[in-house]
Order: structure tokens, then C-alpha cells, then sequence
């Protein structure tokens, strides 16, 4: 890597207690306010995150890296594509 290049941020936004589709928002809010490259993991309670938020990332021409179960909550993480 060279001087004129940055390391992707790696970004966590804990939505956990918030309900849809506060989860998907504060994604949204993140990929705006990040650089093509970063990847932002979301930490949902809400279980329609698992299917809304790949979803809408799919159609807003992001990538899914990945959904883990944990306890309680999901996290979803994103790589921000445009």
C-alpha cells in the first residue's frame, strides 16, 4: 500500500433495541457518510433485519460480507461498493 492510499474503515453501528427499519437507516446514514471501500457491521435485535437489509443492499449495488448469529442479536456487515 502507498502513501496516497487509505485503509478501508471498518465502521460498527450497534442498532441493537432499535426496530425496523431503524437498523436499515443507520446503515443507510453510515454508507453515505463512508468511502467506497468500508465496511460497516450493523448489530440488529430486530429480526427483519436479516432479510431487509440484505436486500436492500443488494439493490443499492453494496456487498453482503456476511451475517453472524450471536445472542440476542445479528450482526450484518456490509462492504460499501459506491
Amino acid at each position: 500500500m502507498n502513501a496516497t492510499t487509505s485503509a478501508p474503515t471498518r465502521r460498527l453501528v450497534d442498532a441493537r433495541g432499535s426496530y425496523c427499519p431503524g437498523p436499515l437507516m443507520e446503515l443507510i446514514r453510515a454508507i453515505r457518510e463512508g468511502s467506497v471501500g468500508d465496511v460497516i457491521a450493523v448489530q440488529s435485535s430486530d429480526r427483519g433485519s436479516r432479510t431487509d437489509i440484505p436486500r436492500w443492499v443488494e439493490k443499492a449495488g453494496h456487498r453482503l460480507v456476511g451475517i453472524t448469529q450471536f445472542e440476542g442479536f445479528d450482526e450484518i456487515v456490509v462492504e460499501k461498493r459506491r
